[in-house]
């Protein structure tokens, strides 16, 4: 999920770390986001094609709701991508909390500093992760 090229070895190594956690939930929230779009699309546009530009809707009643089940189906997996994403944001902030609060190196207020940037800004975990590991690594050296 990372673009892990170009980053130093330690750095890296944490990285995948992380990425063989949320991996399978990345997965499954993919798969979930590629196929609602298109149903949801699918089932608005015949919706709308059967009940503004067919005059004889009568014989479609069937069809009306077979296009409706499947643009619920396409938005109930929408939901649940978006359920995903929050897990799998919740599962990196957890991971990357419990690696910092681990760090023999750093010293506590710097661990301090960054626990409470990933919580309060998990989108942001990752990027405040990686500068942890920086500042840890620099530490490591004096």
């Amino acid at each position: 999920m990372f673009p892990i090229a170009n980053v130093p070895p330690f750095i890296q190594r944490e990285l995948e770390k992380l990425n063989e956690l949320i991996t399978p939930l990345l997965k499954k929230s993919s798969k979930y986001g590629f196929w609602s779009l298109p149903l949801i699309l699918i089932s608005i546009f015949n919706l709308v094609t059967i009940l503004f530009f067919i005059p004889n809707r009568q014989n479609m009643v069937l069809t009306i709701i077979l296009y409706a089940v499947l643009g619920a189906f396409g938005m109930a997996l929408s939901r649940e991508a978006k359920h995903q994403r929050k897990k799998i944001q919740q599962i990196s902030a957890d991971y990357i909390i419990g690696r910092i609060e681990k760090s023999d190196i750093a010293s506590p207020s710097l661990k301090r500093k960054y626990t409470e940037m990933v919580k309060e800004s998990p989108v942001l975990a990752i990027n405040y992760f990686v500068k942890f590991l920086e500042a840890e690594n620099k530490e490591n050296y004096y």
